[in-house]
């Protein structure tokens, strides 16, 4: 199993809307190195939903439930998207500050590539993001 963060701006398509809707396809994606994070996802892989710009906290898990396969919302280029449904809230959010002040998670790519949209976990990262948002999770 791999780890992934995702971003998405709240204003745009909010964790709340998210649940609401019981899963979506991750499009709009337009940068090479988040299309390759998004080719290399696996159904079953854990991704943590971030709310960018407004927030900047870690909001809940998803599972991915279909690998990638071309973006219907691409007029042009090899773009792609993955399914994905939420799997659990964070019990408490975790935000960009609390992330950036744990020595643990120096090098998260959230804050070594901030404008990345979607990124690799390690599984220690997840675990402990885990744990800063007091969300045990079974399906780890």
């Amino acid at each position: 199993m791999n780890f992934w963060l995702v971003k998405q701006e709240p204003s745009a398509y909010s964790w709340e809307q998210f649940v609401q809707d019981k899963g979506t396809y991750w499009n709009g994606v337009r940068n090479y190195q988040a299309r390759n994070n998004l080719q290399a996802m696996k159904k079953g892989d854990l991704v943590l939903f971030y709310h960018s710009v407004v927030g900047k906290e870690i909001m809940g898990i998803a599972k991915v439930t279909r690998e990638s396969y071309p973006d219907p919302t691409a007029e042009e280029g090899n773009w792609v998207v993955v399914d994905l449904k939420p799997a659990k809230a964070f019990n408490k959010t975790v935000t960009l500050e609390e992330i950036k002040n744990n020595s643990k998670l120096k090098d998260i790519a959230l804050i070594k590539q901030s404008r990345l949209s979607v990124m690799p976990l390690k599984a220690t990262e997840f675990k402990i993001l885990l744990q800063m948002g007091d969300t045990p999770y079974s399906g780890v």
